[in-house]
């Protein structure tokens, strides 16, 4: 019923693995599949990044591209086929394997010939369809749009608060960067001159499931820039947290501090999380005000001259 003489065939799949979950699965499709073998793997949800670089692993690449006269595929789709693909797994955790060959991939789009589905049937437990914690079958949670929101401080400035994303370590190195070695030691308790790509890889680069970073963000003509960053990190069962904040320079006494960490108890919260404790020192005392204003319990050792706030959240 559909001519494929001047398409691609591939296969597009998903089975669930019994450690990593649902793994997606790309190559060369068809009667050919299981001949050829030449196919690449990556764990859901992708995104654009991920979705180019399977396509471009398979051995087949050039000729998606075209050859001969024969005009390649409509590459832009097919990527986002893959993601689009990629977020039905992690949206549906019913679905235990889901193939779709042969995907045919022509120079005007993409189109699906034929596919098959198992259907998983939730028992309730974790990573099944009842279960409390959102993409829980999933070994890499999916990037949190959800906290993603429009604030106004009080000088009425207008900014973004949302998730960090591992593209983000320019505009986290520039922020740390931009503040002062006295900040930097409040934050990060030791002292050092620039941020290097492996604090960054460290900061940017997080599982969301167990850790938030918050960052704020204002558009300028130069381009976007980062205000502040506020972190969570909860344990394994997300009944406590640790909480931490980072304030450019010229933006502290503006109350982005006191929004960054409101707003990351909140976000605690939403996780279950029922204490959340912070650690800074005796002579921080602008942040130690920002917490005891936000209700936290404050516990000084001035031997070590360490503060430790503790909130409780149920």
């Amino acid at each position: 019923m559909v001519t494929t003489s001047r398409g691609f065939e591939l296969i597009v799949g998903t089975k669930r693995d019994p450690i990593f979950g649902p793994v997606i699965l790309v190559g060369r499709g068809g009667v050919t599949a299981e001949v050829d073998r030449d196919r690449a793997l990556e764990l859901p949800p992708l995104n654009e990044r991920l979705a180019r670089r399977m396509l471009e692993s398979l051995r087949s690449w050039p000729l998606l591209l075209g050859y001969r006269g024969r005009p390649g595929v409509n590459v832009d789709r097919l990527i986002e086929t893959l993601i689009r693909f990629s977020y039905l797994v992690a949206d549906v955790p019913e679905i235990d394997e889901l193939d779709i060959n042969p995907l045919l991939a022509t120079a005007e789009g993409v189109q699906a010939l034929d596919a098959r589905v198992v259907i998983r049937p939730s028992m309730g437990l974790p990573g099944d369809a009842r279960s409390p914690r959102p993409y829980a079958h999933l070994a890499i949670h999916p990037y949190p749009t959800q906290y993603v929101r429009s604030e106004t401080l009080r000088d009425g400035t207008s900014i973004t608060l949302r998730p960090i994303q591992p593209e983000d370590e320019p505009l986290w190195t520039d922020l740390v960067d931009r503040c002062s070695p006295e900040s930097r030691q409040f934050r990060f308790r030791h002292v050092f001159q620039h941020a290097t790509h492996e604090m960054a890889v460290r900061y940017c680069f997080i599982d969301y499931d167990r850790e938030l970073a918050l960052v704020a963000e204002q558009d300028t003509p130069a381009g976007p820039q980062l205000l502040g960053v506020g972190r969570l990190v909860a344990d394994a069962e997300h009944t406590s947290a640790e909480y931490a904040v980072l304030v450019a320079d010229d933006w502290q006494g503006r109350g982005l501090g006191a929004l960054l960490t409101s707003r990351c108890l909140e976000i605690a919260r939403d996780w279950g999380v029922q204490t959340v404790t912070a650690e800074t020192s005796t002579d921080n005392i602008r942040m130690q005000r920002v917490f005891t204003r936000q209700g936290f319990t404050v516990e000084t050792d001035w031997d070590s001259k360490t503060v430790v706030v503790r909130k409780s959240l149920q």
